[in-house]
This record gives C-alpha cells, structure tokens and sequence, in this order.
C-alpha cells in the first residue's frame, strides 16, 4: 500500500447560481483534501436558472487560483461519479439544522446502497442562511445579491432577469 494515498472528495450541488457558501466549502474543503471535484449536476426537481455550462464556467473562474480544484458538470446519480472518479467521499456543506435532515437522509442511503461515505463541513456563520433559491428571489425582484454570489456570478443572475447593475429595478407590473 502506498505510503500515502491520494485524499479525493467529490462536493456535489446544482450551484444555481453559486454562492458564498458553497465558496466557503471549496475553500476550506481544498485545505483538507489533496484533491476536490467540484461536479455541477441538475436537480430533475427544478427548472435550473442557469445552463449547467454557464455554471460550470463559472466556478472553474472562482476556482482557478485553487491548484487542487477542478471543476465537472455531470449526469446521473452523483454517487456513480464519485465511483468513476475514485473519490473516497462525497462532501457536503450543512448551513443550518434545516439542511441536516435531508443530508443526514441521503448520507445514509449512498452509503448503504452504493457503499459511497458522505463528509460534512458546516459553512461559515455568515453564510448560514443564504440559499440559491433566497438569492433568486431577491434579484427577481430588483434586490442587490452581490453580498451573496462571488463577483463571477453577479452579472450571469442578473442578466437572467433583465437586469445588468446590482440594486436596478425588477420587472415592471407590466412585466409580471
């Protein structure tokens, strides 16, 4: 066995769109593993506000001053990629006590049906109750997300709805 073997961690999302707090786990997740893949998947759940390209841009933007960090989009189950790849792990980040529940629930289930572990990172106190689904909400109706999205996701959001500067207007009523 070698003496040390490659430490890889998979840290699965939609990232539609990316925020701070996925950052925050990038970061710090870099710190810990000798190597991350950032893999951006769909939730067949939700209509995504971004193409899985344009998403992937841009976190291969916020990541390339990470030497250890690369960036996938994929499809299918996220536990076949970690397989693929030959991660040890899959990463999550849990925000609040809200997140744990269903985490806890998909941890459990990957590791029985696909032997696949699941690591948590808590994101930083400041990022604790910011969502993708918030961050949406707010630029569809005018607000300024720059304190929530790194700055390479800022004009992408915005663009989506008709929008190029932060803190401009929403849609009209007209519009609605």
């Amino acid at each position: 066995m070698p003496e040390h073997e490659k430490q890889l961690v998979v840290f699965p999302g939609t990232f539609d769109p990316v925020t701070n707090g996925h950052v925050d786990v990038i970061r710090r997740g870099a710190a810990l593993f000798d190597e991350l893949v950032v893999a951006v998947g769909d939730n067949p759940a939700k209509q995504a506000m971004l193409t899985r390209q344009e998403r992937v841009a841009i976190l291969r933007r916020i990541a390339e001053d990470l030497p250890n960090v690369r960036v996938e989009g994929y499809r299918g189950l996220t536990v076949d990629l970690v397989r693929r790849l030959g991660a040890r792990a899959i990463l999550r980040g849990v925000r609040n006590g809200a997140d744990l529940q269903p985490e806890l629930q998909m941890a459990q289930t990957n590791r029985i049906a696909a032997d696949v572990e699941t690591l948590f990172i808590m994101t930083s106190a400041e990022h604790a109750f910011t969502s993708s689904s918030l961050i949406k909400q707010i630029a569809s109706m005018g607000g300024d997300v720059s304190g929530l999205v790194p700055p390479e996701a800022v004009g992408p959001v915005l663009a989506r709805f008709g929008r190029t500067e932060a803190g401009g207007e929403g849609p009209s009523e007209e519009e609605q």
